[in-house]
């Protein structure tokens, strides 16, 4: 059946040569209705982070396959910083996928076969230079454009005007990407994580200027101002996504969202 090649069947390996990732802080009860049953949100204080990755990536592939199968495509991901309880205890951190856009109509038409991070297609615009990068996104209906421009030139910079972090080190536990992405798979009420395993991942605080980002404009996230809490690069990363596991949920983990909707 369909959903049982959402489950991230076999690792997958890539090469991210650019990555650029802001990371937005809302409320939360903003973003806990976001949250499918048996996640709970990633707080600091009363906020949630949602995540923006911009990443240029090289030669995404099965990982028993050689690079000259590998996919060269730009992706741009949006996340919420959440957090899985494993029937066994462990309390693991990670990111729930609410879109994904890409310029590769391949791409976007193989992981939606073989995820659940909800590609379309968009146009990108990438420019990189010694400088500056800066990357436009453009989307069928608007609903998801963006465009940002990074200053390569004064890192590490201080933190957004407006970040409720004290401190770079504060900082970087949203600056992505965590350890486990979480997919909800309704069919048989589970939840399936994919551990992803990077190399040299030292994110750098760059300054950044916003010109559009209209993935906030969403009803869902109506009367809600997002405030800029971080932003950070990185290039050159090696990386690896693990097979998936999947964990049924226990029934207290249902009945529990199902309070929490009720409330709201």
């Amino acid at each position: 059946m369909l959903h049982r090649l959402k489950r991230h069947p076999f690792p997958v390996v890539a090469h991210f040569e650019h990555c650029l990732v802001l990371a937005y802080m809302l409320p939360r009860e903003t973003l806990t209705p976001l949250l499918p049953p048996g996640l709970e949100l990633d707080t600091f204080e009363e906020f949630g982070f949602v995540a923006i990755a911009m990443v240029q990536t090289k030669r995404l592939r099965p990982a028993f396959l050689p690079d000259a199968f590998g996919q060269d495509f730009f992706l741009t991901g949006y996340r919420i910083f959440a957090r899985y309880t494993t029937p066994e205890g462990r309390s693991l951190r990670g990111l729930r996928i609410l879109r994904s856009d890409t310029d590769k109509s391949l791409m976007a038409f193989s992981g939606n076969l073989l995820t659940h991070y909800n590609y379309r297609r968009a146009k990108v615009t990438l420019n990189v230079s010694p400088e500056r990068i800066e990357v436009q996104i453009r989307t069928p209906h608007q609903e998801a454009d963006l465009h940002v421009l990074a200053d390569l030139t004064s890192m590490p910079a201080p933190l957004p005007a407006g970040s409720p972090f004290h401190d770079l080190k504060e900082a970087r536990r949203y600056a992505g990407p965590l350890p486990y992405t979480f997919d909800y798979e309704r069919e048989t009420n589970s939840i399936i994580r994919i551990q992803g395993i990077r190399h040299d991942w030292l994110p750098v605080p760059v300054r950044v200027d916003v010109r559009e980002v209209t993935f906030f404009d969403d009803a869902r996230f109506r009367g809600v101002k997002p405030i800029l809490a971080n932003a950070f690069y990185v290039k050159n990363i090696p990386y690896r996504w693990e097979r998936g596991v999947r964990s049924v949920l226990q029934p207290a983990n249902v009945e529990k969202r199902r309070l929490v909707e009720v409330e709201e």
